[in-house]
């Protein structure tokens, strides 16, 4: 390249990203690539960081930042988390994300991220419970009904055929029509609950992805059955400081963002030592790759806390990309 050559980057819009028609496979695989890469060694993932312009607002932006070496990117993504969006008929997280090339610092793509950000978290709901809950798991607990909650409900669906799903969210509203959303995409009945209780008593799997204010114990550790796999994400805790006194194994996605942050569900469980390094069993991606146990027992009760990974970003960006290229999706433009 001379100083006179051209640079040109590939934006990829919301609508280029409905017309991939990713396939839930697609998803996981490439989400599954990000994982198999951390576990390798083959990433960089810089901790979290965060925006609150004013708290007034009831929201912040999150910045995630990370390199996968096999895809030969790295990747910069800003999501804004704004619990109230809804009242403006506007989701709650917004994103936005940029793949360089990281020998030369180069931009490669822009990337509508809000549909990234939802498939990607689905998808490590999903791979976590494919190594960490029963095989035989057939009964949904999830509360929450933001975006990230539908891929997360259609993912696990994908692996475990699921018999039963309920679902519940602070809203009627929200809870109703994602009910109908998962109803009519799924082909099969959901049971929306008035209640916490009656949502996750008892479930296989028993999913937190609920939309707080602040921190509140809504979720009890006594709901939990013996055997159950349990994902709390919320970016405020819902869950008692108890709920890891029965699990017989803790994993995480990346133990370096899990340890510090003011977010997260189980942040006062790492601020009161009850989570720590010694405590953890380990990271998704060393189930992933074989390096660490999964699953060892039907009776065991497991949780599952995620964070959010760049590389998951990277990794599923990195395959849309790839297929946009393949459909002629996208538009040119010009850097310099």
């Amino acid at each position: 390249m001379t100083a006179l050559d051209p640079v040109w980057f590939t934006f990829l819009n919301g609508s280029d990203i409905e017309q991939l028609e990713l396939s839930d496979t697609e998803v996981l695989d490439a989400v599954e690539q990000g994982l198999l890469a951390q576990g390798h060694g083959e990433t960089v993932i810089e901790p979290r960081v965060h925006l609150t312009p004013d708290p007034a607002f009831n929201g912040h932006f999150n910045v995630l930042r990370g390199y996968v070496a096999p895809l030969g990117m790295a990747g910069v993504k800003i999501v804004g988390d704004y619990v109230d969006n809804y009242k403006s008929g506007l989701p709650s997280e917004m994103a936005l994300l940029n793949l360089f090339d990281p020998r030369t610092g180069m931009p490669l793509a822009v990337l509508d991220a809000t549909a990234i950000t939802e498939m990607r978290t689905g998808a490590l709901t999903a791979l976590g419970a494919r190594h960490l809950a029963r095989s035989d798991s057939k009964v949904l607990g999830h509360i929450g009904a933001r975006a990230t909650s539908y891929w997360n409900v259609r993912l696990l669906d994908a692996i475990f055929d699921l018999d039963e799903i309920r679902v519940h969210s602070r809203r009627p509203e929200s809870r109703e029509a994602f009910a109908k959303r998962l109803e009519d995409d799924l082909g099969k009945a959901v049971i929306v609950t008035d209640d916490w209780k009656s949502c996750v008593e008892g479930a296989d799997i028993v999913v937190e992805a609920s939309r707080l204010e602040r921190p509140e114990p809504l979720l009890k550790t006594e709901w939990i059955a013996p055997g159950a796999f349990v994902v709390p994400y919320g970016t405020m805790s819902a869950v008692e400081l108890s709920l890891t006194d029965v699990m017989d194994k803790v994993v995480v996605d990346d133990w370096g963002q899990c340890r510090s942050g003011p977010f997260g569900a189980l942040r006062a469980h790492v601020e009161s030592g009850r989570l720590s390094e010694a405590t953890l069993h380990g990271e998704l991606c060393e189930i992933v790759t074989g390096d660490k146990p999964g699953r060892e027992r039907s009776d065991e009760t497991i949780l599952f806390w995620h964070r959010g990974l760049s590389l998951s970003d990277i990794a599923l960006g990195a395959a849309m990309l790839a297929k946009a290229g393949e459909r002629g999706l996208g538009q040119k433009l010009r850097f310099s």
